[in-house]
């Protein structure tokens, strides 16, 4: 009997060593191995029985393992998913803020239509002596009110001022004095422009506000008719006029005075002098001028532009003297006036809304 419980005794240290060895790292919770014994004694003798039973024996190592193969997979696939969702919802975003900008910016967005030259049978062409270059049309990309403006950046054009050019088409003298002295017949067929006090050539002012007021103008649904699109175009004074009078509604001049007082803008009016005011195509015409004239100037004196005196400056001059369309020199300054690009966007605004006002827009 003693011998029995003694082999008993080895046979389960054998067991629990087995255990040990296949997993090193396992702690054995003794509390989860039970020795059953049982003694019987049916033939008279002592009858031993002995069941280990291993329950649940597992290394706490493998569970954490496990815990963290099942559980991490799950909580990184929740957050991989979650992650996804904000980057695609950003994106949704996104994409509609740059679609919504697109739009807004193929509704302003110009389409060049062409360039347009000077056609020798137009009324008046006859008398241009600079002609080789071309003026450019730009038309909004939607919503277009089918009204062209010829937008004529003053001066700009290389060796003008070595050509003149007849005053008038009748060949009589001019009325008034300005860069050609009354009494003359003849006059320069594009001047220099003046330099600003900060040595900036008024052609490039003018340029750079025919530009800004393209893009106002495009906006609103006009074509545009660009007399110069670049910093030089070889076309003098009366050859833009009469390209403006055969494919536009209205024509703008935009200069800058050389008086240094920082006078504000003014218009170029008609001069009130009977004879000039009876000359064709003046006759036909100056009341359309001056009703653009001063439709610009309550447009940019609504806008905050100072203004000169009552806006308004008598000059013949050759523009006026070969237009049959509404036509205006509008002067948005002088040399010591700002022409910063903030100052250019207003007084785009303020001629824009003077040109609806005269076209009842």
């Amino acid at each position: 009997m003693r011998k029995k419980l003694i082999c008993q005794a080895i046979i389960l240290a054998g067991i629990l060593a087995a255990c040990g060895t296949n997993n090193k790292s396992a702690k054995v919770d003794e509390s989860k191995v039970s020795v059953e014994s049982s003694v019987a004694s049916s033939d008279g003798r002592e009858a031993t029985d002995m069941k280990v039973v291993k329950k649940n024996v597992t290394s706490s190592k493998e569970d954490v393992t496990t815990q963290e193969s099942t559980t991490a997979p799950t909580s990184a696939a929740a957050q991989t998913a979650t992650e996804a969702k904000k980057e695609s919802e950003k994106q949704e975003v996104s994409q509609s803020a740059e679609e919504s900008s697109k739009k807004s910016e193929e509704a302003t967005k110009a389409k060049e239509a062409g360039e347009i030259g000077l056609d020798p049978n137009w009324e008046y062409a006859s008398f241009s002596k600079i002609h080789s270059g071309s003026a450019v049309l730009y038309k909004p990309s939607e919503n277009g009110n089918g009204i062209t403006i010829a937008v004529n950046a003053g001066h700009g054009t290389k060796g003008g001022s070595s050509q003149k050019t007849l005053c008038h088409p009748d060949g009589s003298a001019k009325v008034t004095s300005g860069t050609t002295k009354a009494g003359a017949t003849t006059a320069v067929a594009v001047s220099e422009g003046m330099t600003f006090e900060d040595g900036t050539p008024e052609s490039t002012v003018t340029y750079e506000m025919a530009k800004v007021l393209k893009a106002e103008l495009l906006s609103r649904g006009y074509n545009v008719l660009m007399i110069r699109d670049g910093s030089d175009v070889q076309l003098d004074n009366i050859a833009r006029t009469v390209i403006a009078n055969n494919n536009a509604a209205a024509h703008i001049a935009l200069h800058w005075d050389s008086t240094t007082s920082n006078k504000g803008a003014f218009y170029m009016g008609v001069p009130e002098v009977d004879s000039y005011r009876s000359m064709e195509p003046v006759a036909s015409n100056w009341k359309k001028h001056e009703a653009l004239g001063k439709s610009l100037i309550n447009g940019l004196s609504s806008n905050g532009t100072k203004i000169f005196s009552k806006g308004r400056m008598e000059m013949d001059l050759t523009q006026t003297s070969y237009s049959t369309i509404p036509s205006i020199d509008i002067e948005l300054g002088d040399k010591k006036s700002d022409h910063g690009k903030d100052t250019l966007k207003n007084l785009s605004k303020g001629i824009a809304d003077g040109i609806d006002s005269y076209f009842g827009r």
